[in-house]
C-alpha cells in the first residue's frame, strides 16, 4: 500500500517512494542501479550503466530545443543508514517504513535518504514527463557519494556535450551552493593485544547525542560519542587498573556519533568508587551539552565477575591515548567567508577487533594544505602508536565560479517564484561538483533542494511543500534553457 499516493508532485514522489522500498545504502547499490536502468529500458532512452552501478541517463531535447545545450541533471543514489536504537531492519535487505506527518515525509525509526534519494526521484519524473519543455538532459546519478565520492571519482564523464549542471544535493530552501570543502576518509588500525584475567563486568553506553552531518552540522559542536567515550575510558583508568572487552561506536564516517558502547573488566574492589566517578562524570558532560545535546545520557551497569579475554595494558594506554589526542571537530573558520567552517574532521566509526582498534575519520577542508597538514598531524599520532593508515576518497573542492549562467538564471527564476532573494554561498560539507569540475571542462553547476532536515539522522525529515517548489523551481529553468 503507497504510503504517499496522495502526495504532490505525484510522480516524484511516487519514484522516491519506490527507491525507498529498495535497500541503497552505500555499497550496497546494485538493486537501486538495476532499478533506474530498468526504467531507462522501459521509457527507451539511451543510458549507460558502468562497473561500479553509477547510471547516466539521456533524453533528447522537447520540440523546439534541440539546438539548445544539453543541462545536466545530478545526484547520488546511495544513503546514509542510521537508525534509532532497538529497531528492527536491515538496511541490507529491508526497504524503509515511510510515514507522513504534516508537511514532512520521514521514515519509522531510521534515516529517510532524502539524501539523495530525492534527486533520484526527480531525475526519474523529468525524464517521464513527456509535456515539459527542455534541451538534451544528461541524468547523471552516482553511487557510494556518502563514503567518499567513490563513484564520481571512477565514472566516465567523456560523453558528455553540456557545461549547465543542476546539482540536487543540497537541503536549505533559497540556499543555493556555489562551492565547497574538499575531503576525504582516513583509515586506521591501532594494533591490541589481549591477555585472559579475571575482573567485575561493566558495561558503558554514551547515548541520546543529537549526531548529524559531519560537514553540515560540525559547527553546532554536538557531542561525538567515540571521543566522549575516550574521556570516560581515560576517567575509569586513572583511578583503577582496567581491561577493554569490547568497544564500538558510530556508523557512518560522515555522520556524528550519536552512540557508544563498551564493556570493562575492572577489580571488584573497585565498584563503588568507579561508580562515584561515572556518576560525577555524567553530571559534568551533562551540564557541557546542555544545549548542543540536552538529552545526552551515561548509562552503566555492572555484570558478574568472570575470567575473560581482554586488551593487555599497553593496548588499553594506546586505545585512550589515541581517543585522547586525535583532533576532532572544527580546526579553523574560514578568513574569506565569514561564518563558514574552514577545516575539521570527524572521527566517525570505531570498532575494536581481534587485531586493532578499527576507525574512520572524514577530514574535510576548503583549503587544500590545510587538508594535508591535518591528514599529516593524525598520521604522525598513528604511526608514533605502531599503527596504520589508509586514504580513501581524496576529493577536491569545488571553487565559487565568478561567472554563471546557471546561478543568474537559477535565482531570477527562485525570487520570481518565491518572491524572495536567493542565498548564494559556499558549504563545508563535501559534494561531487568539485569531482565534476575536474573532470568537465568549464562546468557552470548550482548545488540546491528542497527542504530536508536533520539528515543522517533517524530525525530526517523532507518538507513536502518544498519539494513541490524546487520541483516547480526545475522544471521553469529547463524551459528557460533554450
Amino acid at each position: 500500500m503507497s504510503v504517499l499516493a496522495d502526495l504532490q508532485p505525484t510522480r516524484v514522489f511516487y519514484y522516491f517512494e519506490e527507491i525507498c522500498n529498495i535497500p541503497h545504502g552505500s555499497r550496497n547499490t546494485k538493486a537501486i542501479s538495476d532499478y533506474i536502468v530498468d526504467f531507462a529500458k522501459g521509457h527507451q532512452l539511451e543510458y549507460i550503466q558502468d562497473e561500479l552501478n553509477n547510471v547516466i541517463i539521456f533524453k533528447p531535447a522537447s520540440p523546439g530545443y534541440e539546438a539548445s545545450e544539453p543541462v545536466i541533471i545530478q545526484g547520488h543514489m546511495d544513503m546514509v543508514c542510521e537508525k534509532e536504537k532497538g529497531v528492527a531492519i536491515d538496511f541490507e535487505k529491508d526497504g524503509l517504513r515511510l510515514m507522513v506527518d504534516g508537511d514532512f515525509v520521514t521514515a519509522e525509526g531510521t534515516t529517510l535518504g532524502g539524501d539523495d534519494g530525492i534527486a533520484v526521484a526527480f531525475a526519474l519524473a523529468l525524464l517521464e514527463d513527456d509535456s515539459l519543455q527542455h534541451p538534451k538532459l544528461e541524468v547523471v546519478l552516482t553511487v557510494d557519494e556518502e563514503i567518499g565520492m567513490l563513484g564520481a571519482y571512477d565514472i566516465d564523464l567523456s560523453m558528455l556535450q553540456g557545461r549547465k549542471m543542476l546539482n540536487l544535493d543540497s537541503d536549505e530552501e533559497g540556499h543555493f551552493l556555489t562551492g565547497c570543502a574538499g575531503g576525504m576518509s582516513l583509515n586506521v588500525d591501532l594494533p591490541v593485544h589481549y591477555i585472559v584475567q579475571k575482573g567485575l563486568e561493566l558495561r558503558i553506553n554514551v547515548t541520546g547525542l543529537e549526531g548529524g552531518h559531519s560537514g553540515a552540522e560540525i559547527h553546532k559542536e554536538h557531542g561525538n560519542a567515540d571521543i566522549i567515550m575516550g574521556r570516560i575510558l581515560q576517567t575509569v583508568m586513572d583511578h583503577t587498573p582496567m581491561g577493554i572487552v569490547r568497544l564500538a561506536g558510530g556508523l557512518k564516517d560522515n555522520a556524528i556519533p550519536r552512540e557508544c558502547t563498551t564493556k570493562l573488566l575492572i577489580p571488584e574492589e573497585s565498584r563503588n568508587m568507579v561508580e562515584k566517578l561515572l556518576n560525577k562524570l555524567n553530571t559534568t558532560i551533562k551540564n557541557e551539552l546542555s544545549v548542543a545535546d540536552p538529552n545526552f545520557e551515561l548509562e552503566y551497569s555492572f555484570g558478574n565477575v568472570i575470567e575473560g579475554k581482554m586488551l593487555d595494558y599497553a593496548s588499553v594506554n594506546r586505545v585512550v591515548y589515541y581517543l585522547r589526542t586525535v583532533p576532532n571537530g572544527v580546526q579553523h573558520m574560514s578568513q574569506v567567508m565569514s561564518g563558514m567552517v574552514e577545516t575539521s574532521l570527524n572521527l566517525g566509526i570505531m570498532e575494536l577487533t581481534n587485531e586493532s582498534l578499527h576507525t574512520v575519520t572524514s577530514l574535510r577542508s576548503s583549503v587544500s594544505s590545510r587538508k594535508e597538514d591535518l591528514k599529516n598531524r593524525v598520521c604522525n599520532i598513528v604511526e608514533m602508536l605502531g599503527g596504520e593508515y589508509a586514504i580513501e576518497g581524496d576529493y577536491p573542492a569545488w571553487e565559487y565560479k565568478k561567472d554563471s549562467v546557471v546561478r543568474e538564471t537559477i535565482g531570477q527564476i527562485y525570487e520570481e517564484l518565491s518572491g524572495e532573494k536567493p542565498v548564494f554561498e559556499a558549504i563545508h560539507a563535501g559534494l561531487e561538483c568539485g569531482i565534476f569540475s575536474e573532470k568537465i571542462p568549464d562546468l557552470d553547476c548550482v548545488s540546491f533542494g528542497p527542504a530536508n532536515f536533520d539528515i543522517h539522522t533517524p530525525k530526517e525529515r523532507l518538507s513536502i511543500s518544498s519539494t513541490q517548489r524546487y520541483y516547480q523551481l526545475v522544471t521553469e529553468f529547463l524551459k528557460r534553457s533554450k
